[in-house]
């Protein structure tokens, strides 16, 4: 599935904004089948369900990644470094929870670090910024609501500094290889020769004893918490657009695509209606999906072979003892 597009042009008013998100939803509402950007998950509400789901028992991502770098993260801040003072960048950091570990790390390696989360939800940044600098008062945090997709600018490293990017939490399995690797591409030509990447991977379901049934329970929890951040999209549309979603009419659908090696999520109609939304009338059948977000799976040496095509060099790989997760750190060539 290709990806909606989701260029929103930088210094736009909000009503600018609103009308850029309305021409990106009427674009996906139109298509077949119908798609929208799972950005769209991240108003105030869905970033709270986030992190909610974050901390269930079944989502096993947050849990094995943070025990990666409970146990690993001097090793990487000093792989990273190479002898060199670190400034730390964060892709989709939302609030910033597992990157403390890398941040005191940091600390620990060269007394101060710079820190610049970035976004596209602007509560969950700040949010981030006053819990980092009350408990880590040597990290110096500069947020920055901005979309990464559309490429970054960033402002030179000192003398005797390099810059270390973190892209975790397995978001890169939010887009399709394609898209995945523009995104690398993008990121390489904002770097500097020598810069790093820490790339977090969710592993597919193989030798390592992964289940799919343990991989479609990561997002379809017994509390039903991933199913109100799905519809959370709904909701942001009725309140921002002016729809008239009726979200009893709709149900959270997770499926396993595992010719593509991807969780699917989808919001399936219940039944024959239709939906007002932008002056427009989207027509839905009984069954009928919106596909809400992708979240590949990588198998054995396919995330080398992204970093590599995306013009990185992999240095190091850090994973759980059973093999579920990996991070992985590259340098940018």
């Amino acid at each position: 599935m290709a990806t909606v597009a989701t260029e929103i042009p930088a210094c736009q008013t909000p009503s600018e904004i609103t009308q850029s998100i309305a021409e990106i939803v009427c674009d996906g509402l139109n298509r077949a089948p119908k798609q929208l950007p799972p950005w769209l998950f991240y108003d105030e509400a869905g970033s709270l369900l986030f992190e909610e789901i974050t901390r269930l028992p079944e989502y096993y991502l947050t849990r094995i990644e943070r025990g990666i770098f409970e146990s690993h993260a001097a090793d990487m801040i000093a792989a990273s470094a190479d002898g060199c003072r670190l400034r730390l960048l964060e892709l989709g950091a939302g609030s910033a929870d597992k990157t403390r570990l890398l941040l005191s790390a940091a600390v620990a390696h060269q007394k101060r670090v710079s820190y610049q989360p970035i976004d596209v939800s602007a509560s969950a940044l700040e949010a981030a910024r006053e819990r980092l600098e009350r408990e880590l008062p040597r990290v110096l945090v500069e947020p920055l609501t901005a979309d990464y997709t559309r490429g970054l600018q960033l402002e030179p490293c000192r003398s005797g500094e390099r810059r270390l990017a973190l892209f975790i939490g397995s978001s890169i399995g939010n887009f399709d290889p394609e898209d995945a690797l523009n995104l690398l591409v993008c990121l390489r030509d904002a770097l500097d020769p020598g810069d790093g990447l820490l790339l977090g991977v969710d592993l597919a379901p193989a030798a390592n004893g992964k289940t799919e049934s343990e991989l479609i329970a990561a997002y379809d929890d017994g509390q039903g918490v991933t199913a109100q951040f799905n519809k959370n999209l709904l909701t942001r549309l009725n309140r921002d657009l002016g729809a008239d979603f009726n979200l009893e009419a709709f149900r959270h659908r997770i499926r396993w695509n595992r010719k593509h090696s991807r969780i699917e999520m989808h919001l399936e109609s219940t039944q024959e209606q239709t939906v007002n939304a932008l002056e427009r009338e989207f027509h839905f059948a009984e069954g009928e999906t919106i596909h809400t977000e992708n979240s590949c799976k990588y198998r054995m040496g396919e995330a080398e072979e992204l970093l590599r095509a995306a013009g990185f060099e992999p240095r190091r790989r850090w994973s759980d003892a059973a093999g579920w997760f990996a991070v992985h750190l590259a340098i940018r060539s």
